[in-house]
């Protein structure tokens, strides 16, 4: 909380300065260009004096439902149109490298709401939707696309991936999403728009990275989809 912050202040702060835990909340931020990949703004934390870590860039935490959008493009790349049935249903699944009781996903709401097309598996956010296309697909298609889109952090094999169970670098997130935002082209993240002298020349200017991930008629048909999420989602 806001208090336990400025108690944690009051008391010279962390004892590691670098260390990423600290005894209060923290967050972080990132606003990028999706064109150029330009960072914008960035955010690490509450107080780089208090932690020098920087969550924007180094933490990695599951991604959640912002994973979702990996599975349907491997969906829409492999051929499957908006308008493909999943059923969404309860499931149980061994995991046999465990010996653990099976895994039975649930959706938000506890629901299971039956046929319904991947259109409205995405814009609805439906969990079992979500996982029995990762597992229709298999994993090895969804990493991919994930890996092709920029994120580098283990993504293992498990169904539970489909739903965002791994753990991702913000930064990559944010960099993933630009090539939603611009049909196909993802932008890798420049943080120095240029090194000027004292007389105020140009010695040193980074190039514009980018990379198209998906042709756009494919990305037309995802971008479509997400727009739903605004405009019908939850």
């Amino acid at each position: 909380t806001y208090q336990q912050y400025l108690d944690s202040l009051e008391k010279g702060g962390g004892q590691d300065q670098s260390h990423a835990i600290t005894p209060y909340l923290q967050g972080a931020l990132v606003t990028m260009d999706a064109r150029t990949g330009y960072v914008r703004a960035m955010v690490g934390g509450r107080n780089f004096d208090d932690s020098e870590f920087n969550r924007a860039t180094q933490a990695r935490r599951q991604a959640g439902s912002t994973f979702k959008p990996f599975v349907y493009a491997a969906a829409i790349r492999a051929g499957f149109p908006a308008s493909y049935m999943i059923d969404d249903q309860p499931i149980s699944i061994m995991i046999q490298q465990t010996d653990s009781q099976p895994w039975e996903p649930q959706n938000y709401e506890g629901d299971f709401r039956g046929l319904m097309t991947l259109r409205q598996g995405l814009y609805q956010s439906r969990n079992l939707v979500a996982i029995q296309l990762g597992m229709k697909l298999g994993a090895p298609a969804v990493i991919g696309e994930a890996v092709r889109y920029g994120i580098s952090t283990p993504l293992p094999p498990w169904p539970s991936l489909f739903i965002g169970s791994a753990s991702v670098i913000p930064m990559e997130m944010v960099s993933a999403y630009t090539a939603f935002a611009t049909l196909g082209v993802r932008a890798a993240p420049t943080g120095v728009l240029r090194v000027e002298d004292a007389k105020g020349n140009i010695v040193w200017e980074p190039p514009i990275r980018t990379d198209r991930v998906m042709d756009q008629e494919h990305m037309w048909i995802v971008n479509s989809m997400m727009q739903d999420v605004v405009d019908h989602g939850t």
